[in-house]
């Protein structure tokens, strides 16, 4: 089991940020002493959580009497700063000591720290992120840290438990690698693949887009999207304006490098629309002029967006059919495979299935799983 332990200025919204919209996080209460989750994760990894409350009293608990029992067999330590705060100096000398305690009980574990609160920054954002993140590399000393600033009113935590939980699934180099097979195989311009329960992002494709075609995350605000999904629709589409964002470059070919966390987002908040009139969510398509994205099941702990430029033709038949295979072959393995072993073997599949890339491979797959 994984042990993922959360410390620092109040954060009750860290609890269940990776599983709700932005929008819903705010009504969450500030974490009293030491809570205590198991959120599982990709079927088979069981995500220990420990959010630990940062008032000052249980921060010398911490760091005395329960030392030994709470910074042992850590697997990551997420230690939140607020961006504004009035105590600089005390939060520093805590976070130096949660850090000597982590090198003595779990030295391998994964240092990430949020500088939290990055909405109430009235000067530029990117120079306060700047000076803030140097001078934690200082308190820091020789540990390795991966800073993040976050705010609850936007994507920005999805972007960090995103990370965070990236951390943790091994041979995530390798499903990146399977993943632009898999793009290639069906002519996708990228393919994001999902966590079922969480819409974290787990990998993504590696293919680089062309630099003379349009992006395909950003989406025209005047183009509806269609379907299989509920009626619910429109209250994904109130949303899609927001993916049309240009870079700071000014070019509209390029894509946005925050399109991960917006999408998910997105994908969560459509999920608590249908929610709301008790129905559920299975499957989304959005055909429009530049681009069409499709979104599905590919195992029962994942799923998959796939973009391309081009129609749509065949493309969700092309998911069915590796569905339907892939399930086949997990039914087979599900007695003897681990979360491990079932990363390893779909990524096969996927090189085979990408091995026949050619329209006449396709089509043979397509009918053999009818």
């Amino acid at each position: 089991m994984n042990t993922v332990m959360c410390i620092g200025t109040p954060h009750g919204s860290l609890r269940e940020c990776s599983n709700n919209p932005a929008s819903l996080t705010s009504r969450l209460g500030a974490t009293i002493d030491v809570e205590q989750n198991h959120v599982r994760f990709l079927g088979d990894l069981i995500l220990n959580l420990w959010d630990c409350g940062g008032q000052d009293a249980f921060m010398d608990s911490y760091l005395s009497t329960q030392q030994s029992t709470i910074f042992q067999h850590v697997g990551v330590l997420i230690y939140v700063f607020e961006v504004e705060s009035r105590s600089v100096v005390r939060d520093l000398e805590y976070y130096a000591e949660c850090l000597y305690a982590l090198k003595k009980y779990s030295p391998e574990a994964a240092v990430f720290l949020l500088v939290h609160k990055m909405d109430l920054v009235r000067a530029p954002k990117e120079a306060v992120l700047e000076r803030k993140t140097m001078e934690l590399k200082q308190a820091s000393g020789d540990a390795e840290i991966t800073v993040f600033g976050t705010s609850i009113y936007d994507e920005t935590l999805y972007k960090a438990w995103s990370s965070i939980v990236h951390t943790l699934i091994p041979n995530a180099s390798v499903l990146t690698r399977h993943l632009t097979k898999l793009a290639d195989a069906c002519s996708a311009t990228e393919v994001i693949l999902f966590e079922r329960t969480t819409f974290l992002v787990i990998a993504t494709s590696s293919h680089p887009p062309s630099p003379s075609s349009p992006s395909p995350l950003e989406l025209p605000p005047s183009s509806p999207p269609t379907a299989s999904t509920p009626s619910t629709l429109s209250s994904f589409g109130t949303h899609t304006s927001r993916l049309s964002a240009k870079t700071d470059d000014g070019d509209p070919h390029r894509l946005d490098p925050k399109r991960y966390e917006r999408t998910s987002e997105l994908i969560k908040a459509f999920k608590h629309s249908c929610a709301r009139v008790r129905d559920e969510f299975h499957a989304l398509e959005m055909e429009l002029a530049d681009f069409t994205a499709v979104l599905d099941e590919l195992t029962k702990n994942t799923y998959v967006l796939i973009v391309r430029r081009h129609d749509r033709k065949g493309l969700v038949l092309w998911i069915v059919c590796y569905t339907k295979h892939l399930g086949r072959k997990q039914n087979r393995y599900q007695a003897q495979g681990t979360l491990y072993r079932a990363d390893n073997w779909w990524g096969q599949e996927i090189d085979n299935w990408g091995g026949r890339g050619n329209a006449a491979g396709r089509e043979r797959q397509g009918r053999r799983c009818q």
